[in-house]
Parts: C-alpha cells; sequence; structure tokens
C-alpha cells in the first residue's frame, strides 16, 4: 500500500514540475496566438493555423506520459542552450515584428525544455510535434513572391493546355486566360502556393501517422505531395473556369468560388490515400526470417 501510495505522490511530482515550463510558454506565446488569431489567421494563407496548433497539442498530449514519467537521464546543458538561443529568437522576432523568428524561436525552446527536463530519449518521441510548428510560420514576403509568379504562369499554361485539348475556345496572354467571352486572372491565391504549403502539412501529418515500415514507400510519398498538391491546385482552377464558361461570371466568383476549395482538399486526400494504399501492396517491407 505504501509504494502505491509512493508511486502516485511520485507521478504527482513528475506533474508538478511542468508547471513552471508550461506558466513561461503560456506568458511568451499566448499574446503571439492571440495576436494571430486577431489577424492572420482570418486570412485565406493562414488560415490553417489554428488547426496546426490544435495539432501540435493533440500529439503532445498523446506522449504525455514519457513527458510525467521520470527522466533517464536529462541533458540540461544541452537544454539551456537550445532554450537560451529560442528566446534570443523570440525577443528578436518579437521587438522587430519578425514572424519567423517570433514564432521559429519556439521550436528551440521546445527543444530546449524538453531536454532540460527529460533528456534526449523524449525529444525523440516528440520530433515531430515539435517540428510541426514550421507549419505556423507565415512564409516570409521574398519567399512568396519568388515563387508565386512561376507557379501562376504554370498553372495558366497547363489549364490553357488541358482544356484547348478539350476542344474548348480558348487562349492565353500571360496569367490571363480567355475563354469564351471571358477573361480570368490567375491571381496570387490560385497560384497554388498557399495549398501546397497547407496540404505538406497534411501530408507530413498523415505519414506520421501512419507510420509505414518501408523507407522507399515513405520516401515515395515525401516526394509526391507537392506534385499532388499542384495538381489538385489545377483542378479547382479549371474548375472554375468551366463553371464561368458554363453558367456565368456570377457563379464563377459565387458561393462555387469558395466550393472549389473543398473539391481542392478532397482531390488531394483522394490521391493521397490512393498512392499509400497503391504503396502498401506494392512495396513491403522484409521481414527477417
Amino acid at each position: 500500500m505504501a509504494a502505491v501510495l509512493d508511486n502516485k505522490n511520485a507521478g504527482g511530482n513528475q506533474r508538478l514540475d511542468w508547471l513552471p515550463p508550461l506558466a513561461g510558454l503560456l506568458a511568451l506565446y499566448v499574446p503571439v496566438f492571440y495576436g494571430l488569431a486577431a489577424g492572420f489567421w482570418q486570412e485565406d494563407e493562414g488560415a490553417h493555423g489554428p488547426i496546426i496548433l490544435a495539432v501540435i497539442v493533440w500529439l503532445i498530449w498523446q506522449r504525455r506520459s514519457i513527458l510525467f514519467a521520470a527522466p533517464a537521464r536529462s541533458a540540461p546543458v544541452a537544454g539551456f542552450a537550445a532554450l537560451i538561443f529560442g528566446l534570443l529568437c523570440y525577443v528578436l522576432g518579437r521587438s522587430q515584428d519578425i514572424a519567423l523568428f517570433e514564432i521559429g524561436g519556439l521550436i528551440p525552446i521546445l527543444v530546449g525544455v524538453v531536454l532540460a527536463m527529460r533528456g534526449w530519449p523524449a525529444l525523440r518521441a516528440l520530433w515531430f510535434p515539435i517540428l510541426f510548428v514550421i507549419f505556423m510560420i507565415p512564409l516570409p514576403g521574398t519567399f512568396v513572391d519568388a515563387l508565386t509568379g512561376p507557379l501562376k504562369q504554370s498553372v495558366s499554361e497547363f489549364a490553357e493546355s488541358a482544356l484547348f485539348a478539350a476542344g474548348y475556345p480558348i487562349g492565353r496572354s500571360g496569367v490571363v486566360l480567355t475563354i469564351g467571352q471571358y477573361q480570368l486572372l490567375v491571381a496570387d491565391a490560385c497560384s497554388g502556393l498557399n495549398s501546397m504549403f497547407s496540404l505538406s502539412a497534411l501530408g507530413l501529418l498523415f505519414m506520421y501517422l501512419t507510420a509505414r515500415a518501408s523507407l522507399l514507400h515513405n520516401l515515395i510519398m515525401l516526394a509526391s505531395i507537392l506534385p499532388i498538391a499542384f495538381a489538385a491546385n489545377l483542378v479547382r482552377v479549371l474548375l472554375l473556369m468551366l463553371i464561368t464558361y458554363h453558367f456565368g461570371d456570377a457563379a464563377g466568383q459565387g458561393f462555387l468560388h469558395g466550393a472549389t476549395g473543398i473539391v481542392l482538399l478532397m482531390t488531394a486526400l483522394s490521391i493521397l490515400l490512393g498512392l499509400d494504399a497503391v504503396l502498401a501492396r506494392v512495396i513491403r517491407p522484409r521481414v527477417p526470417v
């Protein structure tokens, strides 16, 4: 009976150990997330942010037994080094309004806390949810500008070729597509960059949860995420053009414009799930004899 009580007390003490770092994390990042919720997360390119945050919290909670267990061997030196680096990034980002450092600093901060509290085994168990923070970081403007133009051009070219092959009266001038009497501009939002970013997060989460044993399977899935996202965005653009051509500009820019976003997501998920199912049948990890 005494041993049982000792174990319960020990478990309770391990939980209490997390109160100071948890309080510190909340003090640092509740204002950050509140600001994102009031601004960036309300925009199309940041709408996935709350979902990413919820997934990170859920994944860490799923591994809470590792955090609440007594540390086999902590790594305070490496932990405090990572923590100090993360705090410096946070201070720089917060003071200069640089989201890359402000939100990105959460990664070394979490790494430092886990290492200092529970050591390398706990960090190995929590590596994915910690790195998943990357998908909460807004893409830098220079990066977006550098990729948006070529992506819009590629989408325009593929859309023109596909609809011309299907017999539609279509022409193109740069990123402006003319189909019948309508002219459609492939805007920045139609470049597919935002969908590539969010679908990359979804694809990596899917790979992590399925945990396929075959390295080749995982490499093929990883290499396929961006092409699948591009293909799904192309399907969305084609649907918008066909809706506009057959039902008019009001239909293409109205409710159906938003509905094609759901089509994009369903298309990407269907291709991803289908590819995973095929690879699972074709590529099987070797079982040692």
